[in-house]
C-alpha cells in the first residue's frame, strides 16, 4: 500500500511560542506545478492584537539591553541559521526557487543578520550630535527606539525579504510583528524555529502568515503599533495603510522598489527609519560668557 504523505501544518509564532491561529483556517499552499507542499495559517485580527500584546511586553526588556548583547544575539541568530542551511535551501526550492538563486538567497540572509550585528553598537555614532545652542546649556540629540513596528515582507522572497526589514528594526532596540510572504512562506516560520535557540527573548519577533489584504489595515490602525513597515508594491494597499495610520500619527515607511538581493539595500538608514531622536537639554557653565581669565 502506497504511504500517505503527512504534509506539515506551519504555525504562527507569537510571545516565544507556536500557537494555532485563532481563526481555525488555514490555506493549502502549492508549487508551480500544483503539488501541494503544506498548510499554512490565515492569521486573523485576533491573532495580531495577541502579537501585538507580546511585543508590547517585550519592549522594555529589549529596548533596555545594552546595544553590544543585541549585536550578539542578532549574530546568534545568523549562527543558527548557518547550521540549518540545507533546510532552508530545500524549503526556497520546494517553492520553485533554484538550488542556485536558494543558496544565495539563504547566504545573503545570514550575511545580512551579521551585517546589522555589526550596526548595534555603532549606527548610535553616526546619528547622535551635540548641537551649538545660544545659552548655556549642554543639547545633545540621540536616537531611541520607537517601540512596536509592525511589518509587512516582501511577498517576492521567502526568507531574505523578512530577514532584511525585522533584522535592522530589532537592532534598533524594537520589538516587531511581521507578516511574511504569502505565496512564500515556509522559510518564515522554520525562521521563527531558529529564533526559538538563539537567544531572542519571546516577543521581541513575532511572525504571522496569511492574507495582507486581511490584515494590512490592522496593521495600520492598532493603536499601539508605533511604526508600519510596508514592504510590497500594491498600490491601493499603500494607500489605504498612509491614510488610516494617520489617526494616531504612526510612521509608515513604504519600501516598495527595494531590490533585497542588492548589497544597496542594506544600511544604516534602514535601523533609522524606525527610530526617534530625544534631545536633551542640560544646564552647564558657561565659561566664555563668564569672562574667565587669568
Amino acid at each position: 500500500m502506497k504511504r500517505l504523505e503527512i504534509l506539515k501544518t506551519y504555525k504562527i509564532y507569537i510571545g516565544g511560542k507556536f500557537p494555532r491561529t485563532e481563526s481555525g483556517r488555514f490555506y493549502p499552499l502549492e508549487n508551480k506545478q500544483g503539488k501541494h507542499l503544506a498548510n499554512i495559517c490565515l492569521s486573523s485580527r485576533k491573532d495580531f492584537r495577541n502579537a501585538v500584546v507580546e511585543a508590547r511586553k517585550a519592549f522594555g526588556d529589549w529596548s533596555n539591553r545594552s546595544a553590544f548583547n543585541r549585536s550578539q544575539i542578532l549574530y546568534r541568530i545568523a549562527e543558527m541559521l548557518e547550521g540549518r542551511k540545507a533546510q532552508f535551501i530545500s524549503e526556497i526550492v520546494f517553492q520553485g526557487g533554484t538550488n542556485k538563486a536558494a543558496e544565495v538567497e539563504v547566504d545573503l540572509a545570514i550575511d545580512r543578520l551579521v551585517y546589522y550585528a555589526g550596526w548595534c553598537d555603532k549606527f548610535t555614532q553616526i546619528y547622535s550630535s551635540v548641537n551649538p545652542v545660544a545659552s548655556s546649556h549642554f543639547n545633545f540629540s540621540v536616537p531611541e527606539p520607537t517601540g512596536v513596528v509592525a511589518i509587512i515582507a516582501s511577498e517576492k522572497t521567502s526568507l531574505l525579504g523578512l530577514v532584511s526589514v525585522v533584522a535592522p528594526a530589532i537592532a534598533g532596540g524594537n520589538t516587531c510583528i511581521v507578516l511574511a510572504s504569502e505565496n512564500k512562506p515556509l522559510c518564515a516560520v522554520s525562521f521563527a524555529e531558529v529564533l526559538v535557540t538563539s537567544d531572542v527573548p519571546g516577543g521581541v519577533i513575532n511572525i504571522l502568515t496569511g492574507k495582507s489584504k486581511e490584515l494590512h489595515t490592522h496593521f495600520a490602525s492598532h493603536m499601539d503599533v508605533n511604526a508600519v513597515v510596508y514592504a510590497r508594491d500594491n498600490k491601493e494597499e499603500i494607500k489605504v495603510i498612509q491614510q488610516t495610520a494617520v489617526n494616531n500619527m504612526k510612521r509608515v515607511f513604504v519600501y516598495d522598489t527595494i531590490d533585497w538581493n542588492k548589497q544597496e539595500s542594506q544600511g544604516p538608514e534602514l535601523i533609522l527609519d524606525t527610530l526617534e531622536i530625544k534631545t536633551t537639554w542640560h544646564p552647564v557653565e558657561n565659561i566664555g560668557s563668564s569672562k574667565a581669565g587669568y
